[in-house]
């Protein structure tokens, strides 16, 4: 086990260790925001059939290849076809089918005019100029001709894949099981929301703020429950999260002091200890293991260090646990100076903003291991180098998409 190891080898460290879990195949309708598991391939062509893009007439460009105004080609309608049903007729000489958008060119056709360009009366129009062959005729498979890939493994399915799968009438879909990723919390002084807040208690906030960020990974979590500073509570949880759960992260008493027993529980339940401590702030104070192949992140108790070091240590490895890759980092410029010296390795949150062809980050006012406020609608976390000083406007840093 090492004890405050960088932020760099941790982070390697706790990918090493994550486990990928298994797949399953889930009805279409519960694919938004899955990964495939698989190579999707187009099983027919889209669309099926040879369709009109407008509402108008289909007809053969040779009969109104000598059309004028002055010499209109008239043409006697044979039907009117609207979307979603088959011709009854083939167009011949001196005939046309009226379409609507979306209807099947009819066989004999080969050129669809747009109703606002001729003038019709019962049973006849009039196309009054050359309607060239192949105008207005959306070919079948021209948006998606069959056989072609899809999306490959490991993609996120999003609204326009989704409609995708939907054009080809995949049922089911083989996706990534999405991981079920335990929460719990440590120490006497957290109360639920909804209980009534009495004097020396505070609300639990990183059960909610870690829920969210589980689920936006494409996790499933699940609530464990609030332990009292005390081992075997402690590891009573931490056993009932390993027995239903892929992955576990827990909040509190991970620091050094006479309470802290997050450790000491994680050592009674038989985990392997990855590392303890990390040379970076906030997020210093925390706790990596594994057990049976799976991931034990014991965060801080503080707010924003549970986040940080959620955000650059545990997601990495939730995320390809949940057949995710992540986000590479990039180089981002400070937009404003940042006045303190940096000992160890520190993260600060700001957001992303483009500047003159640039990434720039404005920094939240509130940097703090407590500060969760100072968080709010921040959207990258850049890491200062370990023995910084003072850093000015302008300074390139690496930064991270949360």
């Amino acid at each position: 086990m090492r004890e405050r190891c960088s932020l760099e080898a941790a982070r390697r460290l706790v990918m090493e260790a994550a486990a990928p879990v298994g797949t399953e195949e889930v009805p279409l309708s519960l694919c938004a925001g899955r990964v495939l598991a698989q190579d999707v391939t187009a099983v027919m062509d889209v669309p099926p059939f040879d369709r009109s893009p407008y509402d108008g007439y289909a007809l053969r460009a040779q009969d109104t290849a000598a059309a004028s105004p002055e010499t209109p080609a008239v043409l006697r309608v044979l039907e009117d076809l609207p979307a979603g049903t088959l011709p009854k007729y083939k167009v011949t000489p001196g005939t046309a089918v009226q379409v609507a958008t979306g209807a099947p060119v009819p066989p004999g056709a080969d050129a669809v005019v747009p109703y606002e360009r001729t003038e019709a009366g019962p049973g006849w129009v009039r196309v009054s100029c050359p309607v060239p062959s192949g105008a207005n005729v959306v070919r079948a498979g021209e948006d998606l001709p069959q056989g072609v890939l899809l999306a490959r493994r490991g993609t996120v399915v999003d609204p326009s894949l989704l409609g995708v799968l939907a054009s080809q009438g995949w049922e089911r879909v083989q996706t990534v099981r999405r991981p079920r990723v335990g929460i719990l919390s440590t120490g006497g002084e957290l109360l639920d929301v909804g209980e009534p807040l009495t004097p020396g208690k505070i609300y639990n906030t990183s059960r909610y703020t870690l829920w969210a960020a589980l689920s936006a990974l494409g996790c499933e979590p699940v609530w464990l429950g609030r332990a009292e500073d005390q081992t075997e509570a402690i590891a009573a949880l931490l056993e009932r999260g390993l027995a239903s759960c892929d992955a576990l992260v827990s909040t509190g008493g991970v620091s050094v002091g006479e309470h802290d027993l997050t450790p000491a529980a994680m050592e009674r339940t038989g985990v392997r200890f990855l590392f303890r401590g990390v040379a970076c702030k906030p997020g210093m104070a925390c706790a990596f293991g594994v057990r049976d192949g799976k991931l034990l992140c014991a965060l801080s108790g503080n707010p924003v260090s549970a986040l940080s070091s959620f955000h650059m240590l545990a997601a990495p490895a939730l995320r390809a646990l949940a057949g995710r890759s992540s986000p590479a980092p990039f180089p981002v410029a400070l937009q404003t100076p940042f006045p303190k010296a940096s000992p160890v390795t520190r993260l600060l949150w700001g957001r992303l903003e483009l500047s003159g062809g640039r990434a720039e980050l404005r920094l939240s006012p509130r940097q703090g291991n407590a500060m969760l406020w100072g968080t709010v609608g921040c959207d990258t976390i850049a890491e200062v180098p370990a023995g910084s000083g003072p850093l000015a406007a302008g300074t390139i840093l690496r930064g991270w998409r949360l």
